[in-house]
C-alpha cells in the first residue's frame, strides 16, 4: 500500500500485496499473512496500545528482534508503518524529480524541487490517523498548499476534481476540487521538520490533514485536474473515496473547517 491502507471490513480481498518498502530484501509477503496482520490492525482501533505491545513482544521474542519481519506491518500508536503496492520504488532527488500539473488547466507546469521550495511554505501540525488503528499525534508537515499550484495553473471552471499519480508507477488518489483547495491540504516537502525521506514518500508527497492517511499519497509525481473524481488505487478495490477522519467507515460527521 502506498500510504496507510484502510481496514478490511466489508471490502473485497485485495490483489497480492508486497512487503513494506523498508524491508531490506524487498521480497513479497503472502496474502494470508498480510491479511492476518491487517485483521489485527482492525482490532487495534479498539485496543491498540495494549494489543500492539503484546503482539510486538510475541513476534520479537525475548531477544527483541523480529525474525519474521512482520512487526513493521502491525498498527502502532506511536510510530508510522510504511507500505508500497509495488515491489520497489525508484529514488528521486534534486537532479531528477519533477512534479507535473496538467489536465483541465490553462497553464500546465512542471516543478523541480527547487521550484517547490521557492514557493510560500505552510506548516501544519495534526494527528496522523490510519484506519487500521495506529496513530501518530501532533505530526508536523510543511510544504506548498495544493491550492497555490492549482491557482497558478488556472483551473477550468468546468473542472470538479484532482487526480494524483505517483512515481512508483501504480498508486493513484483523487480529491474533489473543493477538498483539494482546503488550506490543510499540502504538497509536502518536510515531515517532522525534516525533508520527506524515501520511505515516507519523499522527496514530495501529498498531505491531506483531515482524512485518513491513505489519502496522503506518497512519491507524488503528477497532479491532474479532471472533470470528476476517479477512485484511487485502494478505492478501486472497495475502500472509501471520502475518507474523513471520524466519518469514513461509519464513524462521526466530517470536519467542516
Amino acid at each position: 500500500m502506498n500510504s496507510e491502507r484502510p481496514e478490511e471490513r466489508d471490502a473485497p480481498e485485495p490483489a497480492e500485496p508486497t512487503a513494506p518498502d523498508d524491508r531490506a530484501d524487498g521480497s513479497p509477503i503472502g496474502r494470508r499473512v498480510l491479511l492476518g496482520t491487517l485483521g489485527l490492525g482492525a482490532l487495534g482501533v479498539v485496543a491498540a496500545p495494549t494489543l500492539q505491545r503484546g503482539l510486538e513482544a510475541f513476534l520479537g521474542g525475548v531477544s527483541g528482534k523480529d525474525p519474521t519481519g512482520l512487526t513493521g506491518l502491525l498498527p502502532n500508536g506511536g510510530g508510522f508503518r510504511y507500505y508500497s503496492v509495488t515491489a520497489s520504488v525508484p529514488r528521486k532527488d534534486d537532479t531528477n524529480y519533477r512534479l507535473t500539473v496538467d489536465g483541465m488547466v490553462d497553464r500546465p507546469a512542471s516543478y523541480t524541487l527547487a521550484d517547490l521550495r521557492a514557493l510560500p511554505q505552510t506548516r501544519l501540525v495534526h494527528d496522523i490517523q490510519c484506519v487500521t488503528g495506529w496513530r501518530v499525534p501532533k505530526t508536523p508537515f510543511e510544504g506548498v498548499r495544493l491550492s497555490t499550484l492549482l491557482d497558478a495553473a488556472g483551473v477550468d471552471p468546468s473542472a470538479g476534481a484532482v487526480r494524483f499519480t505517483c512515481f512508483d508507477g501504480a498508486y493513484t488518489e483523487s480529491l474533489t476540487l473543493d477538498q483539494a483547495r482546503r488550506s490543510d491540504v499540502l504538497v509536502a516537502l518536510k515531515m517532522q521538520d525534516k525533508p520527506v525521506g524515501h520511505n515516507h514518500g519523499g522527496p514530495v508527497r501529498l498531505y491531506v490533514a483531515p482524512m485518513y492517511f491513505y489519502k496522503s499519497a506518497k512519491w507524488l509525481s503528477g497532479i491532474t485536474v479532471t472533470r470528476a473524481v476517479r477512485p484511487g488505487y485502494w478505492e478501486e478495490r472497495g475502500y472509501d473515496v471520502d475518507a474523513w477522519v471520524g466519518r469514513s467507515n461509519g464513524r462521526d460527521d466530517a470536519p467542516t473547517g
